[in-house]
């Protein structure tokens, strides 16, 4: 079984920690997103995957080196020019000659779905094309579904004004698609598998859904993202876990850390409190800084405070500074 990864985007919400490294390379539990998606995709049978590149493709490549991911193989498709979600499918899926039933996953969920479970689903119902679905308090930020006899889906509204959606069940990104679904996506072309081709599968009658209850994220967000991070202390993943702190990090016996990660050669100085945070890979606390609730790849200065912000790898705050909500480098508004 062959898989598409969708790992093209610009990681925008989570600037600065994108500046220099594409969003699905970022950590997960000292390890980067992308290699848990692979390896969750390679229990389920996956034993390719197409990464459908468009930013920075390189990390991706020095990453795995060898072209492997455990034991799934890896291989690229680097877009000419951005081709949104559908496009980006067909280019990917057109390069690496996929002509067979294949699964689709975007690059920032994380989940616990067992991909097996999806496709049997998918071929017990001699669906075109299938869609894990999960339940969730507000749907009208995600594309949202309507569930007829047999779990085919009747309606598909890709982001409905709240109080309009036809249900709370919404796309959790991981898809199975038979290759006729490349039929409706024109060649070289910016085309949204949200907005078009969903659509269209719907008024042929052929898309099908999978609702399970499995633990779900999207880690696109400065706050899921790191929640995703930390879900990952607390045991209730199926697969993923790990430890606090990274082997490689240096941490003070006088710092406090609470509900955090530590990364990588990170750095924590004496009477620094890390609360609620994750510090990436070369991160540097200063003493008697506090970090809390924030995401830190950069330099936090002694006696700093850092609350629900975000330090990328060039930024630095300095000793004494109050962050609070803020990014450094600072964001430009878009």
């Amino acid at each position: 079984m062959r898989a598409v990864v969708l790992v093209g985007g610009f990681g925008t919400r989570l600037r600065p920690l994108t500046n220099q490294i594409p969003k699905p390379m970022l950590p997960i539990g000292h390890r980067p997103m992308i290699e848990r998606l692979v390896n969750r995709l390679g229990r389920g049978g996956v034993t390719e995957v197409v990464l459908a590149l468009g930013f920075k493709p390189e990390p991706f490549m020095e990453a795995f080196p060898g072209g492997r991911c455990g034991d799934v193989k890896l291989t690229y498709a680097v877009e000419p020019a951005p081709l949104d979600t559908g496009g980006a499918i067909k280019f990917a899926a057109n390069e690496a000659g996929i002509d067979s039933t294949f699964v689709v996953a975007n690059g920032d969920v994380l989940t616990d779905l067992d991909v097996g479970e999806l496709v049997a689903a998918h071929r017990r119902r001699e669906a075109e094309a299938t869609l894990h679905l999960i339940g969730v308090e507000d749907p009208s930020a995600f594309g949202v579904v309507a569930l007829g006899d047999s779990d085919r889906i009747t309606d598909f509204v890709e982001k409905p004004a709240p109080g309009t959606e036809p249900s709370n069940l919404i796309n959790a990104g991981t898809y199975v698609f038979e290759p006729s679904v490349l039929d409706r996506i024109p060649d070289n072309e910016r085309v949204s598998i949200e907005r078009s081709t969903f659509p269209l599968l719907v008024e042929a009658g052929c898309l099908y859904g999978h609702a399970t209850q499995d633990y779900w994220i999207d880690a696109g967000r400065p706050d899921l993202y790191r929640a995703a991070n930390l879900d990952l202390l607390v045991g209730g993943r199926v697969n993923d876990h790990c430890e606090a702190v990274s082997r490689t990090a240096t941490v003070d016996a006088a710092a406090i850390i609470l509900n955090s990660i530590i990364g990588d050669h990170a750095v924590v100085a004496p009477g620094a409190r890390i609360v609620d945070s994750v510090l990436l890979p070369g991160a540097h606390v200063g003493s008697a800084a506090t970090v809390e609730a924030s995401l830190v790849m950069g330099r936090v200065g002694e006696g700093a405070r850092v609350d629900a912000s975000m330090v990328g790898a060039d930024g630095v705050v300095a000793d004494g500074a109050v962050l609070t909500a803020g990014t450094v480098p600072e964001v430009p508004a878009s």
